[in-house]
């Protein structure tokens, strides 16, 4: 463990290569099957090669959205879905070569999927692997579907647009009768 001094700030670097402790193992495993259980949908990445600086934009943006992200060790991660009722864990394990970070939906089911999907344009190292929707395992190319899906708000924009123009048109053909009716008389 190293610990570097600079402008009066802390940072303490574990060496990567340290095992996890048995308590450490277990608060990790609590915290995933907590976001499992809260979660609306889950996309699955790999991160192997991403700027560590990257990640953390992409965490920022993620949390704006009402999503989060989890980089677990894939034994926890298959111990927290047996004990959360997740069944397919043999389906998703197929997909994961790497290291893994799960995106998390809590608030949109379709946000992880679209932001997860535009931080991959951007870096090639980034892979959508799978996920989760509507509690079944979907994989790559129904992710990259999910992620085309317009923001709820723009969806609900657009119904709000589609309902209002055929009333607007209406009042308009009535008020050119109306118009019309005044110039006759």
């Amino acid at each position: 463990m190293f610990i570097c001094l600079r402008a009066q700030t802390f940072l303490v670097i574990k060496n990567s290569n340290m095992a996890l402790t048995k308590e450490q193992k277990v608060k990790q495993l609590e915290n995933i099957k907590e976001r499992v259980g809260n979660q609306k949908s889950m996309v699955f990445v790999d991160f192997n090669k991403v700027p560590s600086q990257d990640m953390f934009s992409l965490r920022r943006s993620l949390k704006e959205a009402g999503c989060n992200m989890k980089i677990a060790k894939k034994t926890l991660v298959r111990i927290a879905f047996g004990q959360s009722g997740i069944s397919f864990w043999n389906k998703i394990k197929a997909v994961i070569p790497g290291q893994l970070a799960i995106v998390f939906g809590i608030e949109d089911e379709v946000a992880p999927a679209r932001l997860s999907n535009k931080f991959a344009k951007d870096h090639e190292d980034f892979k959508i692997l799978g996920g989760i929707f509507e509690n079944r395992f979907i994989d790559r190319e129904k992710v990259l579907a999910l992620a085309s899906i317009p923001p709820r708000n723009e969806l609900l924009g657009r119904l709000v647009g589609s309902i209002y123009s055929p009333v607007s048109s209406l009042v308009r053909v009535l008020d050119k009768i109306k118009e019309s009716k005044t110039i006759s008389n």
